[in-house]
């Protein structure tokens, strides 16, 4: 029995601890890949909910689109910004939010509304430490590529079109 338990060998230690650094930064890669994937999809439903509700609650007549500006499109803002994740420190970091712009164009016969988050780069350290220049050599995707993930950021835009406030009045009967 005790030549059973002793007699067998293991994993080389040597190879498990050479090993676990690439499997840190792939998990690094897949994580910030897909927190660029969740911010995409949390956009198109911010952005809707901004259009459906800047639709519904709008005005026509010019002495209450002020309110519109004032009142309805910051509390909007704020909302989108809360689902976003911009007054979460944690979410705001792991997604790298900088900024967000939300604007309503009224001047057609449709409702622009555009949704635009600004974000900062990733900064993975050991990537942003070689020269763009070398590590590059005029690769066009890739120069995008490192900006985006040591000096600039991304910008991400989403657009949504609502048509004007049609809703029907309530029908009220003649006699009361």
């Amino acid at each position: 029995m005790k030549f059973l338990l002793f007699s067998r060998r293991g994993q080389a230690t040597t190879e498990t601890v050479l090993l676990f650094p690439v499997f840190v930064i792939f998990i690094l890669f897949i994580i910030k890949i897909f927190g660029i994937l969740v911010l995409s999809q949390k956009m198109e439903i911010a952005a809707f909910y901004a259009a459906r509700r800047y639709q519904l609650q709008s005005h026509t007549t010019s002495y209450l689109q002020r309110w519109d500006r004032r009142f309805l499109a910051k509390d909007i803002k704020k909302k989108v910004e809360d689902y976003l994740g911009f007054n979460n420190m944690g979410m705001r970091r792991f997604l790298s939010l900088r900024d967000l712009d939300l604007d309503f164009d009224t001047s057609g016969t449709w409702t622009r509304v555009v949704v635009t988050v600004n974000t900062r780069p990733p900064r993975i350290k050991f990537l942003c430490d070689y020269d763009k220049s070398q590590l590059c050599e005029s690769d066009m995707k890739c120069l995008k590529g490192f900006e985006f993930l040591c000096e600039t950021g991304g910008q991400l835009q989403v657009i949504k079109y609502v048509g004007p406030n049609e809703r029907v009045l309530p029908y009220v009967r003649p006699e009361g």
